[in-house]
């Protein structure tokens, strides 16, 4: 079965014998139309099931209404909670979105930003992939004059508008709140050490420890894993160290910090009491586990509402000529320490909870 022909604005001239000019203007309110004929083209619009293609009277008028946006994964919290954020505002505005994602690989980005090209897209919002190391089709996005805000994972070395989080300062604070709490070994779970982002994070924890006179142990500080089941044997060996660590930063993800806290279990080590955990991102299940899992939000909502907001007012409203500018806005993340890093606390609590129960 064929699909059904769309109707155009030249379907609507030859059923009502009139030119495709006159049917275009009265469409669209134009004068030097008689009203008796704008009401009949208008009617005949209606009966024909006439829609307007917008893409295309956008172009005309040189925007397309939309924005791309990349990111690494739309499933997890962080990255569809930016998401939410941009759309809020550019629903306000009158935009649509197409959402794209890397997986991680760098190969997909340059497809996704290449295709956003092709859809003459009026900017692009991206978190970059863990595995580049070269942006020239970032560069690319530039030359053909679209505007580019990096959020989150940025290249630094890209003159464009950039929405971060201040990542070394919440990882000193994650990681100096686990040493007030007692804990002396505290290991770190590394993310890709080729995005500043994670470089930042190691930072913090590494500035934290010195700052309290504790060694740097280079056994502690695990590499970013390839994936889940390596990161679950890194952590299980980790473990299993004849002076294993009393407490562990998840600088990734809480995901990794949720594979900490199933691994712990399965060895029977007690949370908190025998080993701390700090996840970062503030995943929806942190709150839930059992024990429920300290970690920093970084107000992914607002990352998303200030990433559309500096388009709109940099490139959209901004009256005279728009200069390529390179400007960082930074949004502080917040510690939200739960059980899993209470260990003064948590004999107490078990205590009650064994009583209730």
């Amino acid at each position: 079965m064929s699909a059904k022909k769309r109707v155009t604005i030249y379907d609507i001239a030859n059923r009502l014998n009139l030119t495709a000019s006159s049917v275009s203007r009265a469409l669209n309110n134009k004068p030097a139309v008689n009203e008796n004929t704008r009401q009949l083209i208008l009617r005949t619009a209606a009966e024909m099931n006439y829609k307007q293609n917008v893409v295309a009277s956008n172009l005309r008028k040189g925007k397309s209404q939309t924005i791309g946006i990349v990111v690494p994964q739309i499933n997890q919290n962080f990255f569809a909670n930016v998401i939410a954020g941009i759309e809020t505002i550019a629903y306000q505005q009158g935009y649509n979105l197409i959402i794209c994602q890397s997986n991680e690989l760098q190969e997909k980005e340059i497809q996704c930003i290449n295709m956003l090209i092709n859809q003459q897209v009026d900017c692009i919002f991206i978190s970059i992939s863990a595995d580049g190391n070269d942006y020239p089709h970032l560069q690319n996005v530039l030359d053909h004059h679209i505007p580019l805000v990096q959020f989150d994972r940025v290249v630094d070395g890209l003159e464009t508008y950039k929405v971060i989080n201040d990542n070394e300062r919440a990882s000193r604070e994650a990681v100096t709140d686990m040493i007030k709490q007692g804990y002396r070994r505290i290991a770190l779970l590394e993310g890709p050490q080729n995005l500043n982002v994670f470089r930042h994070r190691k930072n913090g924890y590494l500035t934290a420890l010195k700052n309290h006179g504790l060694p740097i142990i280079h056994e502690l500080i695990l590499p970013n894993a390839a994936d889940k089941d390596e990161n679950k044997k890194a952590i299980r060996r980790l473990l299993s160290l004849q002076n294993p660590p009393d407490a562990i930063f998840a600088s990734q993800d809480d995901f990794s910090a949720l594979s900490i806290l199933e691994t712990a279990t399965d060895m029977n080590i007690k949370v908190p009491s025998e080993l701390g955990i700090c996840g970062y991102s503030n995943e929806n299940f942190t709150s839930i586990t059992s024990p429920s899992i300290t970690t920093i939000d970084q107000f992914s909502v607002e990352i998303g509402r200030t990433v559309a907001q500096t388009f709109f007012q940099e490139f959209v409203n901004k009256k005279g000529p728009v200069d390529v500018v390179s400007k960082t806005i930074s949004i502080k993340p917040r510690l939200i320490v739960r059980s899993s890093t209470k260990k003064n606390e948590w004999p107490f609590e078990r205590e009650i909870f064994e009583t209730l129960n």
